[in-house]
């Protein structure tokens, strides 16, 4: 019998508590898997001001932990629920640090003391672990927001008995969002003067949280195969290219999988009508029902696209925009659910105001028209400048919304190419960062939409692709076994 690992998986935001984008639903759902596999997993995040709102709840511990910052002390105070009905999940709260909302800053730009409250979150997990006498195998931490855990495990925390036989697995879900900070910082996080060095957590002069942890941690993975080896160039490194190459033996690309109980039309509560792979008649009324909500003048046979994104240059949205004329030329109509660089937004809202019969806008975020967007259109495109993984894509495979997508990072690894020959694959790619590129996949895809029988087996191959949790969570735990070899 394999051992049982007891793993804390470290976030600074978890679904359903917390959202912004794809880590929060990683976070949420691995720990599921790993639970089945019969692992002792508990999950660790900051007790955000939205946190209190999850219908799932909350108690407090009665327990506190004191953190020193700089010169000063600070305490974050414990509070405790379930994830799923049975994995622990603890919260951290200090109510100067975390009672805020947006999470991580406001559209103006990033909180000024984001180093702060994370060196403060940092540290405490590992305190935490101490207050409630858990002691993790591995601590797996996620993003920059947790970068420093490993590089206090090496330093701080090196002598520290309750720490010897702890291991760090640390995943990079986009190697964008850095945490770089000026060198000051080191001082507010108690840390040795001595590790601003370039092969330590120096960074162009900057105290690099995310590069405390490729330096420090014990195993490195990503999100996905292809975007392990992407990282490792100057195209897609932001700089960090060097020090990955460097720990390039200690990198795996493993790619993300999807919550099927979150996701799956068969028993979605938020649709008009569900639907399987094997009776997909509930689908039209999904899609007549978001033409509903958007007020679109659309048949029943026109191809719906849609877009759920973050509106920033990365998703590509530059080259929807260059299409999306030619694109309604083309008797389609378009749908879109994002937030982000406000020259976007106000573009796809004055494209609303000139073509309410065709183009569908919702500024912000909202999980159930997430759903109910997916469940309705025919297509999902994502023509991404990088992507990491990507979670959006292999949501849409599942409710028969066929992915258009730049083929890079977890976007070249979950969808195939269709074959109209072989009839196999899953969707449609392109290369070239171009409008023309994008627009020749969409027609390719229409023209795939308008023959009815391969449009039925393309749909068919989408909603039986398999991208559960299961797969992904044995594989995390082979690195956690090598991590602790």
């Amino acid at each position: 019998m394999t051992q049982k690992l007891k793993i804390l998986l470290v976030a600074s935001e978890v679904y359903p508590y917390a959202k912004t984008g794809g880590l929060a639903d990683i976070a949420g759902s691995l720990p599921k898997a790993l639970k089945q596999l019969g692992h002792d997993i508990r999950v660790i995040m900051p007790k955000h001001k939205c946190v209190v709102k999850c219908p799932l709840g909350m108690r407090p511990m009665g327990l506190d932990v004191t953190i020193p910052i700089g010169g000063t002390r600070k305490k974050g105070f414990l509070y405790t629920g379930h994830l799923n009905g049975e994995i622990p999940i603890y919260f951290v709260g200090n109510e100067a640090y975390f009672s805020r909302d947006p999470i991580y800053g406001t559209r103006h730009g990033d909180y000024l003391d984001n180093a702060e409250r994370f060196i403060f979150f940092c540290r405490s997990v590992l305190e935490v672990c101490k207050s409630v006498e858990f002691q993790p195998d591995v601590i797996h931490c996620n993003d920059w927001q947790t970068g420093l855990i490993p590089t206090y495990l090496k330093t701080i925390y090196s002598k520290d008995k309750w720490f010897q036989n702890t291991r760090t697995i640390f995943s990079i879900h986009n190697l964008g969002y850095q945490g770089n900070f000026p060198s000051y910082e080191l001082k507010t996080a108690g840390l040795p003067f001595s590790i601003f060095t370039p092969q330590g957590v120096e960074f162009y002069n900057h105290f690099s949280f995310l590069k405390s942890a490729l330096v420090d941690a014990d195993l490195l993975t990503t999100v996905s195969p292809t975007y392990a080896k992407e990282i490792q160039t100057k195209a897609f490194g932001f700089k960090m290219d060097g020090v990955l190459r460097m720990r390039s033996k200690d990198l795996f690309g493993i790619l993300n999988g999807v919550d099927y109980q979150e996701w799956n039309p068969e028993a979605d509560p938020s649709v008009a009508k569900n639907y399987s792979s094997k009776n997909r008649s509930g689908k039209l009324a999904c899609k007549r029902k978001l033409a509903d909500l958007f007020s679109l003048k659309i048949k029943d046979d026109t191809p719906l696209f849609s877009m759920v994104t973050r509106l920033s240059s990365q998703k590509g949205v530059d080259l929807v925009i260059e299409i999306l004329d030619e694109l309604l030329g083309e008797d389609a109509a378009f749908v879109l659910l994002g937030s982000g660089d406000s020259m976007y937004e106000n573009y796809f809202l004055k494209m609303n105001h000139l073509r309410p019969d065709r183009v569908g806008v919702h500024i912000g975020f909202d999980e159930k028209l997430a759903h109910q967007i997916l469940a309705g259109s025919d297509f999902l495109m994502m023509p991404s400048q990088y992507e990491p993984c990507g979670l959006t894509q292999m949501y849409a495979l599942k409710y028969g919304a066929v992915p258009i997508v730049r083929s890079v990072g977890g976007l070249a690894d979950s969808i195939k190419e269709f074959n109209r020959k072989t009839m196999k694959g899953t969707g449609f790619k392109f290369k070239p960062f171009t409008p023309d590129h994008l627009y020749q996949a969409v027609q390719k895809a229409m023209s795939v939409y308008r023959k009815k029988n391969q449009w039925q087996t393309l749909t068919a191959n989408d909603m039986t692709a398999d991208f559960g949790w299961d797969r992904a969570a044995k594989k995390y735990c082979q690195l956690y076994r090598r991590a602790l070899l």
